[in-house]
């Protein structure tokens, strides 16, 4: 008698046109420069995989991910390792479709002097408000595209020097993981997994950021809150302005509360049009954008992970009926929250 030794989960994959259906909650473009680290590339793409499905299938669901050159072109990896692209260099697409966008360095012979036509790029791209995240030496190809001036950056210590004395501008920082400040998130190397289970967390929520770290055999436990309050103003999504932190902070406490901003203000001793001018500077967006912002993230987790109605959902989340948050939900993502919660149930049955 024979024995088949195909994968029995064949038969029962989803087809390419279901997958396609399916709107992942963090897209994530790669520009891959030659001669990259693969470390940083490796920790942060498998952890991603683990986040993408329910099981163990490496289905991109939840999350995406693609490959780029900006040459179009293979690549190398710093150990050899040759690297195709999976989607031609398109910046519009860059600016529309991803939640990310990765640019991964590694041998600085290849990111001291990057061309002028993939500055200009970064450059448009920042403008539209995609946040970037540079590993290894990709920072060297931010600062050299200006994006990283005044800003703190994630260095690694031994490229510290010469980052310092060719961008004085730029804060740089060697005792961190990574470091993410005003949508730019930088990494110095290592395996990049802090990072993505930060990422994970914020886009796919807490459970499947656990289930990557549990599976990579990462200690993912949180800091108590005492150490936390210790460190919260060096914790790398925190913003540089301290009212900006105390009021981010204090919005996060009170998701669920009709304060007004103005009551914001007060708990973070200044007045609404200091505290907007202070937060349009700081984060490119007005305190009341920021907040709706983090409720409706929070509501995203909510749907996804319980069975609470929805207009009990628009409560928790701060919104003063079912319909208010369901028209601000679908100015957000461009689907209602009914739509959303569906759409998760569907993937998670296609597992």
């Amino acid at each position: 008698m024979t024995y088949s030794t195909q994968n029995t989960y064949d038969d029962i994959s989803p087809s390419a046109e279901s997958l396609a259906q399916i709107h992942p909650d963090l897209r994530v473009a790669f520009i891959l420069m030659n001669q990259f680290t693969l470390a940083p590339v490796a920790g942060l793409v498998e952890s991603l995989r683990f986040a993408a499905d329910k099981s163990f299938r490496s289905l991109q669901i939840y999350c995406k991910w693609d490959w780029i050159t900006f040459s179009n072109q293979s690549v190398s990896a710093s150990c050899g390792l040759s690297v195709n692209p999976t989607k031609e260099f398109n910046l519009q697409e860059l600016k529309e479709n991803y939640d990310y966008v990765v640019i991964a360095g590694g041998l600085l012979t290849e990111t001291r002097e990057p061309s002028p036509e993939l500055l200009e790029a970064l450059r448009e791209i920042h403008a539209a408000k995609v946040p970037i995240i540079a590993l290894c030496s990709g920072c060297f190809v931010l600062a050299n595209a200006g994006l990283l001036d005044g800003l703190k950056c994630a260095i690694h210590f031994t490229t510290r020097d010469e980052f310092a004395t060719r961008f004085p501008k730029v804060i740089t920082i060697v005792d961190q993981s990574y470091v993410e400040d005003q949508g730019i998130l930088t990494c110095p190397g290592g395996t990049a997994i802090d990072l993505a289970a930060h990422l994970i967390r914020q886009h796919c929520g807490d459970i499947r950021a656990h289930k990557t770290l549990e599976y990579l055999l990462v200690n993912g436990e949180k800091p108590s809150e005492q150490k936390a309050e210790q460190i919260a103003l060096n914790q790398p999504n925190t913003y540089e302005n301290i009212i900006v932190h105390q009021a981010i902070a204090y919005m996060r406490d009170n998701l669920a509360s009709h304060i007004t901003l103005k009551e914001v203000a007060e708990h973070v001793k200044t007045n609404p049009r200091q505290l907007h001018r202070i937060f349009v500077s700081n984060t490119h967006e007005s305190p009341a954008h920021y907040w709706r912002k983090l409720r409706l993230d929070h509501s995203k987790k909510l749907l996804a992970n319980t069975n609470n109605y929805i207009t009990n959902i628009a409560i928790e989340c701060g919104f003063s009926d079912a319909s208010h948050f369901i028209l601000w939900f679908k100015k957000q993502y461009g689907e209602t929250p009914f739509s959303y919660r569906k759409r998760r149930h569907e993937a998670e049955r296609l597992q």
